[in-house]
């Protein structure tokens, strides 16, 4: 197991805003007779001690970092804070919080994944940040489906969009794009809604990784992953929400919905500014099941099209928000009245093939432990074995 790195103690409690004397009392750290709190921190910080798992436990949860990001070999370069391009009204700040530990915990375990690939020399991945919003959302997507092959046509194919989600998710990680589908910080008590954030995007040329936020709609995070791989594509690391004005947010909207529908599509469609809401949203509630997107995508093609109202737009999206929290609501009903899907099989699905096929390599080859892979697994080291029991095969495809 490899030694927690003095640095990255000293750096983790500055980022925290915590002076040395600070950091004792709230880490609990006592004097002994040859040693003062503030001297075994320092001696910690220096190298000189070892801090213990309970200590490292203890500096996670009051420095605000994954226990992951203590093994980190070097700081993270400057400025690799992700961009918020949300624009949400009255913002929930404990939401905010929660975002902003998520953001670090996947960063950190981002950075384990990167020195594992580095290790194995693995080349950097041309498309990270080949291309910006000059060359057009036309030609970013047309990039996008030449790297990873996807098609629209093969996608509407599939017979759930779960199954859909499936397909593109494996096209993508393929090429090299690690996909989670993570909404908390480990337990349904730290659940972030959808209405807090979509997903966000790390650009990397080593380890990019996209977040999906598992607690949004089914049919949703088809939309969210193409939006996140075209910030991919551009570069620009952020976090999404469903309403944004930043132009870059925009211009990610476009790539995703040129993919999911074509320009001539929404035309057959037989709805106009004077249409009946109830009519309206039964035909887009038709056309979206046909095609495994959600019914406020749609809505916000016709918008930009300039077939319905704002107004309108905004009627049509809280229906489908409100009509899926009530099918969320009940669905949670059912599972708690059942023993519910097993642990490991919902795990795999969020952590996706791409990284449990990463990090079981590296178990094999001996190049990681058990515990160190726990941390980048997000789950007790007790579980690693069991999650990563099933064959994965030699590639992510």
């Amino acid at each position: 197991m490899p030694d927690v790195n003095p640095d990255i103690l000293v750096w983790a409690r500055e980022t925290a805003g915590l002076a040395p004397d600070e950091a004792v009392k709230k880490l609990g750290i006592s004097a002994t007779k040859n040693m003062s709190g503030a001297e075994k921190l320092a001696a910690y910080e220096k190298g000189v001690l070892s801090p213990s798992r309970p200590l490292l436990l203890k500096m996670s949860q009051q420095y605000r970092r994954p226990l992951v990001a203590f093994y980190m070999k070097a700081r993270p370069a400057d400025g690799t804070r992700s961009e918020d391009f949300r624009n949400i009204p009255d913002r929930d700040p404990d939401s905010d919080i929660l975002i902003s530990v998520l953001v670090r915990n996947i960063r950190a375990r981002q950075s384990a994944v990167r020195e594992i690939l580095v290790d194995d020399e693995t080349p950097p991945l041309e498309f990270v940040a080949s291309k910006s919003t000059k060359d057009g959302s036309a030609a970013v997507l047309k990039d996008i489906i030449a790297v990873t092959g996807i098609k629209r046509e093969e996608f509407r194919a599939k017979a759930s969009p779960e199954l859909a989600f499936a397909y593109l998710r494996a096209k993508i990680e393929a090429v090299g794009v690690f996909v989670l589908l993570i909404g908390n910080l480990g337990s349904h008590h730290s659940a972030i809604d959808a209405e807090a954030f979509r997903g966000f995007a790390l650009a990397d040329k080593i380890a990019p990784f996209v977040i999906v936020n598992d607690q949004d709609a089914r049919t949703a995070w088809s939309f969210t992953l193409l939006h996140e791989l075209a910030h991919i594509w551009l570069g620009a690391s952020g976090i999404s929400g469903k309403v944004s004005d930043a132009e870059t947010e925009k211009f990610c909207n476009t790539v995703a919905n040129q993919f999911f529908l074509s320009e001539d599509e929404l035309g057959s469609l037989k709805i106009a500014k004077n249409s009946p809401l109830q009519d309206v949203i039964a035909q887009i509630a038709d056309f979206a099941k046909a095609r495994h997107i959600s019914g406020s995508m749609v809505a916000y093609g016709l918008l930009r099209k300039g077939v319905i109202t704002v107004e309108t737009w905004r009627a049509i999206t809280h229906f489908f928000s409100a009509q899926w929290r009530r099918s969320r609501d009940a669905q949670k009903n059912r599972e708690q009245d059942t023993s519910g899907p097993n642990y490991y099989v919902v795990r795999r699905h969020r952590l996706g093939r791409a990284l449990m096929l990463t990090v079981s390599r590296a178990l094999s080859e001996g190049n990681l432990s058990p515990t160190r892979a726990s941390q980048i697994l997000g789950v007790k080291p007790r579980s690693v074995s069991p999650l990563l029991s099933e064959p994965l095969g030699g590639r992510a495809a």
